[in-house]
């Protein structure tokens, strides 16, 4: 049984717990938000999620110092994520850290030489990697390579999108709490390619679309093209699109010299098909079908973060097995310089 506390009481909190109870090793033992009082009703709101002895903090700081708390979960605005991290990290505790880990790049390698110092696990909570149609996706990469095109989209019109044009500043697109198109779900388009592939040799192109706010600009859609090295001199190239003020259907897709797969969502994959190629005829022969891989899961999408979070605790580990540390410095880099051009 590991003893958690879990920081922030929004909806990301609630998303993220509803997985995290299916696992029988999981037990929350703390809350902390900015006013205890909303710890204690977000404790209350969900008796199916915490005992009557659940205590309740108004800081990052005493809920860490607490000897009932073995791990935190933080999901708090993303400006908040290095503090937190951070004060957990000296107080040793593990600490599952929603994405982004950080803000910039120096700030997820602070975090990780204190983790590293301290002995505890940080992972950061890419729900996305961890899907069993993932995992069903990558280890089915051999059978089409060599790859050579990946499309990634995430597009998912937002409600903040509107208040925003009303006037009204939500922390997820509030540049200075760290939101944005890119921080909030453009991220999910790289991290996933940077755990399969490593770091992209160079940036194609990359275009932000920026709105102003009262607190400066603020990306609401983006497009990116990364290359990544391969076997030959063409190598491998991602095209990347995210945006919180249009919608997208589109699967993700790998394309190989050999074939081609398909994931339903670079997000949350529920489904995994692969294409072998057909007899090539001009366009004129029968197009091969679909060829499924994994199917839909019967658990929470975000159980798997916690089994996983949990099983590199009980190993002893101090990163993830596939949510690493350099995965999320990589990702931090990327998303860094795509800002900077």
């Amino acid at each position: 049984m590991i003893r958690f506390g879990i920081a922030g009481t929004g909806r990301i909190s609630e998303w993220v717990l509803t997985g995290a109870v299916l696992d029988p090793r999981f037990k929350a033992v703390a809350v902390c938000s900015r006013q205890e009082h909303t710890a204690f009703a977000f404790i209350h709101k969900h008796p199916e999620w915490f005992d009557p002895g659940t205590r309740a903090f108004d800081s990052i700081g005493r809920m860490a110092a607490c000897p009932d708390v073995d791990a935190i979960y933080i999901g708090t605005p993303n400006s908040t994520h290095f503090d937190y991290a951070m004060a957990a990290i000296r107080a040793g505790k593990h600490v599952l850290c929603e994405k982004p880990m950080a803000c910039c790049e120096a700030e997820v390698l602070a975090l990780t030489k204190a983790a590293k110092a301290k002995g505890v696990l940080l992972m950061e909570a890419m729900v996305s990697t961890l899907q069993p149609a993932m995992l069903a996706a990558r280890d089915a990469l051999g059978r089409i390579g060599p790859l050579r095109h990946i499309s990634c989209s995430f597009c998912q019109y937002s409600s903040k999108y509107d208040n925003l044009r009303r006037g009204i500043l939500a922390s997820a697109v509030d540049p200075a709490m760290g939101g944005g198109a890119l921080e909030d779900i453009g991220i999910y388009t790289i991290y996933p390619l940077v755990a399969l592939f490593g770091e992209p040799d160079r940036i194609g192109s990359a275009q932000l679309m920026v709105l102003d706010t009262p607190n400066g600009p603020v990306d609401m859609h983006g497009t990116a093209q990364l290359h990544f090295p391969g076997g030959d001199a063409l190598g491998l190239t991602a095209q990347l699109s995210w945006s919180k003020i249009c919608d997208s259907f589109e699967p993700t897709e790998f394309c190989g010299e050999g074939g081609n797969i398909l994931l339903d969502s670079i997000h949350v994959a529920t489904r995994a098909s692969i294409i072998p190629h057909g007899t090539p005829s001009s366009g004129r022969g029968s197009r091969p079908g679909q060829k499924p891989l994994y199917e839909a899961p019967s658990r929470d999408a975000y159980y798997y973060e916690w089994q996983e979070f949990i099983n590199c605790v009980e190993a002893g580990l101090t990163q993830g097995r596939i949510n690493s540390l350099e995965v999320s410095l990589i990702t931090r880099r990327v998303m860094d310089r795509i800002k900077s051009l």
